[in-house]
């Protein structure tokens, strides 16, 4: 395994235990995940594959309320993954796997949504798992993407500065430019880009496989 991607899994195992009590469920990742459930809209049939799904919130939420909609989950970290059990143990439409976002372990076409939040920035080939996310998506397909917004000063300060430093180890947050430019790569089409500035600044990328 990569360098990069045992260090993140290692990082992210020992993280599992307190991550859903962490201050950041509340200034992030809660915020990103109901843009993203707003992005998917009213849709009450559909396969949902969440990339980096940490301990399985969004695939609840994904699933809450959608009895026909099937979400499958998936995280490098294996103690995420047996951490997400507490999350979806209620629902028998979502499925867990341990899975790396540069080789995905499902079909071409497989999927109506691809959905990942707050992840995307500790991937070390983007490129690589973007194609791999619109691989697996139907044609007409839609990526939403959520990860912290960098191309302002507070977001430079917390996504540039303090983040690199607190890991202690190579993480990249892309700027809106590179999100369309890798995508566009990937073979995507139908760009859209929003930002939310507060509590912390996210920006979410839409786009169409």
């Amino acid at each position: 395994m990569d360098v990069l991607k045992l260090q993140s899994r290692q990082e992210f195992d020992a993280w599992a235990e307190s991550y859903d009590r962490s201050i950041l469920q509340r200034l992030l990742f809660a915020p990103a995940h109901r843009r993203i459930i707003q992005e998917i809209g009213d849709v009450a049939q559909a396969r949902i594959l969440d990339i980096g799904c940490g301990t399985g919130r969004l695939a609840q939420r994904l699933a809450d309320g959608r009895p026909h909609t099937r979400v499958f989950a998936v995280d490098l970290s294996e103690s995420m993954i047996r951490a997400a059990h507490g999350h979806i143990a209620a629902h028998d439409r979502i499925h867990r796997a341990v899975a790396d976002s540069e080789h995905l372990p499902f079909l071409d076409a497989a999927f109506d949504f691809v959905t990942c939040s707050n992840s995307f920035h500790h991937y070390p080939n983007q490129q690589a798992a973007l194609r791999e996310m619109h691989r697996v998506l139907a044609p007409g397909g839609r990526l939403i993407l959520a990860d912290g917004f960098r191309d302002q000063w507070f977001g430079h300060l917390i996504y540039d500065l303090a983040v690199p430093r607190f890991e202690g180890r190579q993480v990249h947050h892309a700027s809106a430019e590179e999100f369309r430019r890798l995508c566009q790569n990937a073979g995507f089409h139908d760009l859209h880009q929003s930002t939310v500035s507060f509590p912390a600044p996210f920006i979410v990328t839409t786009a169409v496989a």
